[in-house]
């Protein structure tokens, strides 16, 4: 079972279950999450390989998509499940393979495509840090500069450094290698009736226009809404812009 952060009880509103992204964590959606908890429960969970999941040797969406299954059964669903990158390649595929847990699906900032493009750097980045040598988060912050020039996105990835225990709550060998495969997509023939909204940045190319054939093959009710000034990771660039964006198309 997948480590869950539960925000607000069960209300008449269906819950809302939030999977992240790559090297992300349930933690990182925790003031979204607590927000949008006013109305209905909400779960964001840390996916296998990552936060306080379990770590294994393999990272295929067919068992992201099953462990977020897991969750939903063990609280009762069916739940609005909303995935970012990573998290929505997984929900994207729990809603094609078991409609019947999710209500309706929110995917943010990604398609159901492979990418040409690796994210393999920030883990050759991660890796590059001399854990031995970490007092504070910003002993890492100093190693990490050199190799990633978005300050945005060392923050991000220090959520996931215990500087305590001088480890990285992330599995980096299982991601590193089962990397070709994160950036794919599986070959899907069923699809999903559901009401299904694809948010993006509006600076992202994450999802483009050449993508819609295929997403409206799979989600035939899918429609497409855009955050402005907002690149791929969304969510934290502009989080009352997402919030607002969450909330109007939930209600």
């Amino acid at each position: 079972m997948l480590n869950m952060i539960l925000n607000g009880t069960p209300t008449e509103q269906p819950g809302l279950l939030i999977a992240h992204g790559l090297y992300g964590s349930g933690r990182n959606w925790g003031v979204i999450a607590k927000r949008l908890s006013d109305t209905r429960q909400v779960v964001a969970v840390d996916m296998r390989n990552h936060g306080q999941s379990d770590w294994t040797d393999t990272h295929s969406y067919e068992e992201l998509a099953q462990d977020l299954a897991e969750v939903i059964d063990h609280l009762e669903g069916p739940f609005d499940v909303m995935g970012h990158s990573m998290g929505g390649k997984a929900a994207m595929v729990l809603a094609l393979r078991q409609p019947a847990l999710v209500n309706r699906l929110i995917v943010a900032d990604i398609a159901p495509v492979t990418y040409t493009h690796t994210q393999m750097p920030f883990i050759d980045a991660m890796k590059s840090v001399d854990l031995e040598r970490i007092e504070k988060r910003s002993d890492a912050t100093e190693q990490l500069e050199p190799h990633v020039d978005d300050p945005q996105l060392i923050s991000f990835f220090l959520q996931s450094l215990d500087v305590k225990n001088r480890r990285w709550i992330l599995n980096l060998d299982t991601l590193a290698r089962e990397m070709p495969g994160i950036m794919s997509f599986p070959d899907m023939t069923s699809r999903f009736d559901g009401p299904t909204l694809f948010l993006s940045g509006a600076l992202s190319d994450y999802v483009q226009s050449d993508h819609r054939p295929g997403i409206k093959r799979l989600f035939p009710k899918a429609q497409f809404a855009k955050i402005p000034g907002a690149e791929h990771w969304l969510h934290a660039q502009k989080p009352r812009e997402f919030e607002a964006a969450i909330r109007a198309w939930l209600g």
